[in-house]
């Protein structure tokens, strides 16, 4: 009886842990994104998307999810206010925010003012609200490098040097919480090592799976659940991973874009449809690796824009989304691993579906259905 209990305390476990971040999307702590151009007079525009009610309350990389804060009321009242509302609260900070950023023109220190603030309109509460800022500042006659640094609380920041003139990028960094990108060029495309670019994107694809991408998580462990033998696993990742590959690459490029708005519901109704399934039938159809390659073209376009919001590296668009990708797979295999450490032992024995396939698929449809009405602004 000994073996059965430990299951049921692992199901339930993976129960608690996504019923706690079931609102992950709305309590998330996103990296902020900076692009960065400068005039031939040395003006210099800033266009930076954040989650301005974080900052507001003072909620930073300390915290992956704001409600694991003390601020967490103070974020959950400024999360409703309407634009001009929450404008006003962030004019209160506006001097200190200023202060949390560091911009600097060939070493010498660069002083930046907020030229307008853009606020969206209260939508969808189960999404975190991004707002806009337009900064400018003057930079020092003969500046031709950049540095930018973020005060170590308010975490990473994804950053793009452009020509003003033509929007060309010259260059582009991921910079870690606390630390200082390396000088760039305003002038000229920055060039960038291919291994230190392939790593880069490696970190980003694997960390937008694990920890960050809850929902994608949960498709890969519905995959696995019904998956007794590891040809049927096989067969079902192999589609994911191809369908996703293809949407990623048509998504970066352009020819297939479609609103978050859509893509994120269809996401989650496709989790519902993978729990239901796992439910209903004790094995893997022959249509099953159908179904989830076409689920997979969704998942590729949530991929997509991930990696359009920090952009690829410069001149090097396709190293970039390679590296992505691969991260990706890296992050859906640790979920695989993960999954047989913990229930590969359970697979084989008479109690498998009762008690392991049925109770943590219904969790998932749960909250996959959850995320289905909030992302559709059912409530």
């Amino acid at each position: 009886m000994a073996k059965p209990n430990a299951v049921l305390i692992a199901w339930m476990f993976l129960f608690m842990a996504a019923f706690w971040s079931w609102n992950a999307n709305a309590h998330e702590v996103r990296p902020i994104i900076a692009t960065i151009g400068m005039a031939e007079d040395g003006n210099v525009a800033i266009q930076a998307t954040l989650n301005l009610e974080a900052a507001i309350a003072g909620i930073g990389a300390g915290h992956e999810d704001t409600a694991d804060s003390p601020e967490a009321a103070t974020y959950d009242r400024l999360r409703i206010l309407p634009p001009a509302a929450l404008q006003a609260e962030f004019d209160r900070v506006a001097a200190d925010f200023l202060g949390w950023i560091t911009l600097e023109g060939n070493g010498e220190p660069i002083l930046l003012s907020i030229a307008s603030v853009d606020v969206p309109e209260v939508g969808d509460t189960a999404l975190a609200r991004i707002s806009r800022l337009a900064l400018t500042a003057q930079a020092p006659p003969g500046t031709d490098r950049l540095t930018w640094r973020l005060d170590p609380w308010l975490g990473d920041s994804a950053i793009r040097v452009v020509k003003s003139a033509s929007d060309e990028v010259l260059g582009s960094e991921f910079v870690r919480a606390g630390e200082t990108s390396a000088p760039l060029s305003v002038a000229q495309p920055r060039a960038q090592s291919r291994s230190a670019v392939f790593l880069r994107y490696l970190e980003v694809g694997f960390t937008h799976i694990v920890p960050k991408g809850l929902d994608h998580i949960l498709f890969v462990i519905g995959l696995f659940l019904l998956s007794t033998r590891f040809s049927a696993l096989l067969w079902q990742v192999t589609a994911f991973t191809l369908a996703h590959t293809v949407t990623l690459a048509l998504g970066m490029a352009g020819i297939v874009q479609l609103s978050p708005a859509i893509v994120e519901p269809l996401i989650a109704l496709s989790i519902v449809y993978l729990a239901v399934e796992n439910i209903l039938t004790d094995r893997v159809h022959v249509w099953r690796p159908v179904v989830v390659f076409c689920f997979g073209l969704l998942h590729g376009l949530g991929f997509a824009g991930v990696l359009h919001e920090i952009g690829p590296a410069p001149g090097q668009f396709v190293l970039s989304l390679v590296a992505f990708n691969v991260g990706v797979e890296l992050g859906q295999l640790a979920v695989i691993a993960g999954c047989f450490l913990v229930l590969g032992w359970t697979m084989r024995r008479p109690w498998y579906r009762s008690r392991v396939v049925i109770p943590i698929s219904l969790a998932i449809g749960l909250i996959a259905a959850v995320w289905v009405v909030e992302r559709t602004g059912l409530v």
